[in-house]
């Protein structure tokens, strides 16, 4: 079972628990960085991409959204309605005739 699939398994409560547990563990890690005692550096990284997961499932699950199974049979979302660009001042004549 990826990661994703392991966060989307858990419940909402899970998810903020976890979502504490990781921004600890980061916190933790970052602090052993900084004393120069981390022995993997690649644990900021991974720390950081579940903090992201979690903070995903939780979104999706406050706004309804269905799971994104992958670039296969993802759906397609409708253009975004283009905004109006504001209008332009007229340039005032600075010319030396008063």
């Amino acid at each position: 079972m990826n990661r994703a699939a392991h966060y989307h398994n858990m419940t909402t409560p899970e998810l903020r628990a976890e979502f504490q547990s990781k921004k600890q563990e980061l916190f933790n890690l970052r602090f052993q960085h900084s004393t120069g005692q981390l022995k993997n550096p690649l644990a900021l990284n991974t720390v950081r991409k579940d903090i992201a997961r979690v903070l995903t499932v939780l979104k999706e699950r406050e706004e309804q959204l269905p799971r994104n199974p992958g670039k296969r049979g993802a759906a397609k979302t409708a253009p975004a309605a283009k905004k109006e660009a504001p209008a332009k001042k007229a340039k005032k004549d600075e010319g030396g005739a008063k």
